[in-house]
């Protein structure tokens, strides 16, 4: 797992993408349920509804450019369980820049190896398409290029959570009462389709605070990398601050 921060976070109206800039993920959890039903509930439609608006989703609808930037450390080892998934080599510091009206994703890793660019945007293919580069030159292989459209597809859901799934067509229902934290929460489960990255479906559980509405916890698998199929990941949220009209985390722990 991993704790970092996001020390900026700004948002700016009708600013074009420029050039490639940043994000980070990984570590396991236990395994999602996949009982859910063919249609969502009510009770979770509204729940949702409801997180999505203590986030800022009015704000957010308005934006046509995001920029944030993270800094974090990786824990010993951590690399040993999804080498290609974590590259510890590249992702330690990063800088993204989402455009949500147009679904683009341009990030900007650095770390002791050096610089990776990934460019995720929308494309004919149910996937959308990714570019990466290390140190100037680009990755072709399928393993690599699939890694970095989960990572960007996992990063957009960690920061944006509720606000991002708003309005798509999703089938949800409600969990368990769960503690985060300190916090009591009604996890809202979800069948996302297309799922983050290559693959056609992933199971979220994004875990709603009882009292402010805001996600403080977010479980999604990974069936989008063929080397993690099976397990999920976890990232709890802190800190979240008025930016923009939205609030937004701006501590993590993967």
């Amino acid at each position: 797992s991993e704790n970092y921060t996001c020390p900026e976070v700004y948002a700016a109206l009708g600013a074009a993408l420029t050039s490639p800039l940043l994000g980070l993920l990984p570590g396991c959890v236990a395994p999602l349920p996949v009982s859910l039903s063919a249609r969502s509930t009510p009770a979770a439609q509204s729940l949702l509804n409801e997180s999505a608006a203590a986030h800022g989703l009015a704000a957010f609808k308005a934006l046509s450019d995001l920029s944030v930037s993270y800094e974090g450390a990786w824990r010993l080892l951590i690399d040993k369980l999804q080498p290609v998934l974590i590259d510890p080599g590249f992702r330690v510091k990063s800088e993204e820049r989402l455009l949500p009206r147009d679904s683009v994703i341009a990030q900007a890793h650095t770390g002791p190896s050096g610089r990776k660019f990934v460019l995720r945007r929308p494309s004919t293919h149910v996937f959308g398409d990714v570019r990466v580069w290390y140190n100037g030159e680009e990755a072709r292989d399928t393993e690599r290029r699939a890694a970095a459209a989960l990572v960007a597809d996992a990063y957009r859901l960690f920061l944006l959570g509720p606000m991002l799934l708003a309005e798509r067509t999703l089938v949800l229902e409600l969990g368990d009462i769960d503690n985060v934290n300190g916090l009591s929460c009604d996890v809202l489960r979800i069948q996302l389709a297309p799922g983050l990255g290559h693959t056609h479906i992933d199971q979220v559980a994004l875990f709603i605070d009882r009292k402010e509405r805001l996600m403080r916890r977010v479980r999604f698998s990974l069936e989008g990398l063929e080397s993690a199929k099976g397990s999920a990941h976890q990232v709890d949220l802190f800190d979240h601050q008025a930016l923009q009209g939205m609030r937004l985390p701006t501590r993590f722990a993967e």
